[in-house]
């Protein structure tokens, strides 16, 4: 790819996110406001759904496709045979697959939360 201004400007970004984000705190809060965002998008799929009740069963194929994607993206096992590594033991993944892992178990959680509201 060419180095193009727009390409550095993008390149010094993401340097700048990752040097932001390896300190601990930032990377927690980053982890619980995606946890909550999961939680007020299982709010927002629970009403929407709601309203025409014709969507229930596409909604939560499409729910349970991207949480076994997710669970697959970050657990992810060698046919049946998974390396331990002391990076799944640290916690130490990636942000952005720590992202989507707090995404999906906020999205889970608000979801069985909305269920119990609404009494099924």
């Amino acid at each position: 790819m060419q180095n193009t201004r727009l390409n550095t400007l993008f390149d010094r970004l993401e340097k700048q996110f990752t040097q932001w984000s390896e300190n601990p705190w930032r990377r927690l809060s980053l982890i619980i406001i995606s946890l909550l965002f999961g939680n007020f998008l299982a709010s927002a799929i629970a009403t929407t759904t709601g309203q025409r009740t014709e969507l229930d069963a596409i909604a939560s194929l499409g729910v349970l496709t991207i949480v076994e994607s997710i669970s697959w993206l970050t657990y992810g096992t060698n046919f049946g045979r998974r390396q331990v590594t002391s990076d799944v033991i640290l916690g130490k993944r990636p942000l952005w697959i720590a992202l989507l892992n707090s995404i999906k178990l906020g999205l889970i959680y608000g979801l069985f939360t909305e269920a119990f509201k609404l009494g099924s």
